[in-house]
């Protein structure tokens, strides 16, 4: 009869290590010298700090920086609009005292000088866009202006086309709601509001869709549309054309200084 060896017997114990419960104390290793231990002591190369940020895709951000550093330095700023921009951070971040600017210092792990620099030049930011860009906002609004008017309407989403027809006629002949179908076949999430969507901007919907929903006056319902897998009745309950105030102003901005700093970065991948 064949037996199973007694796992306690020392005698087939072939190993030279000692028992589990005889275990020696491991020795400790010395530290090793990491890369973040160069970079904390500022020991680190150039060429090390170039290879990290290219590894870890921080080299773009880098030199968006430095491109913009380029052009801040010749951006004037009076006192006045210094004050106002500590002012301005001060009061978002409510600090009333220097013991509060202490500990919001603290607490962000960042020197007096890194704070004076870093306020400074988002007043040089703000005003280096407004210098270059917003003489160019009236004309960029009317090329985006299709993208940025905004709609409220109704939508059901069918997988059968014929489906879709006989639904379109219900509605049209005044068989049946608009949200009541809905709730019953549509298979996406508006079935939830009874097919109501939006205010939405009309870079949002499929662009199959939102050319569609430009064409239609408000209370109409278009035949059954094909968008991707599905087959879409929509109807525009109302229309809300982009105006150009502040807000929108600011954004547009916005948009058009990203478009610009793209650019320069392209030309220096190009150059590379």
């Amino acid at each position: 009869m064949k037996t199973t060896a007694n796992l306690l017997d020392p005698s087939i114990v072939t190993s030279t290590l000692p028992p589990p419960d005889r275990s020696e104390p491991q020795q400790s290793t010395p530290e090793l010298d990491t890369p973040l231990q160069r970079l904390c002591q500022n020991t680190m190369s150039g060429e090390e700090v170039i290879a990290l940020l290219q590894k870890f895709w921080m080299l773009p951000q880098l030199q968006r920086e430095l491109i913009l550093d380029a052009e801040l330095a010749a951006i004037d700023c009076t006192q006045e609009e210094i004050f106002g921009a500590y002012k301005a951070f001060y009061h978002k971040y409510q600090i009333n005292s220097d013991d509060d600017r202490a500990v919001w210092l603290e607490r962000n792990n960042c020197s007096l000088a890194q704070f004076e620099h870093s306020v400074l030049r988002t007043l040089k930011l703000d005003r280096f866009k407004q210098l270059a860009f917003n003489n160019k906002v009236d004309s960029y609004f009317l090329q985006r202006k299709s993208q940025l008017d905004r709609a409220v309407y109704s939508l059901l989403r069918v997988k059968d086309p014929h489906l879709a027809q006989e639904l379109f006629f219900r509605i049209q002949d005044g068989e049946a709601t608009f949200s009541d179908l809905v709730k019953q076949y549509s298979g996406g999430q508006e079935a939830q509001s009874g097919g109501m969507v939006g205010p939405h901007e009309l870079s949002v919907p499929h662009p199959v869709l939102a050319q569609k929903i430009a064409t239609l006056k408000p209370g109409q319902l278009a035949p059954p549309l094909q968008v991707a897998d599905w087959f879409v009745l929509v109807r525009l309950e109302k229309y809300l054309p982009a105006q150009l105030d502040k807000t929108l102003r600011a954004r547009l901005i916005d948009e058009l200084y990203e478009q610009w700093i793209q650019s320069k970065l392209a030309q220096i991948s190009v150059k590379s």
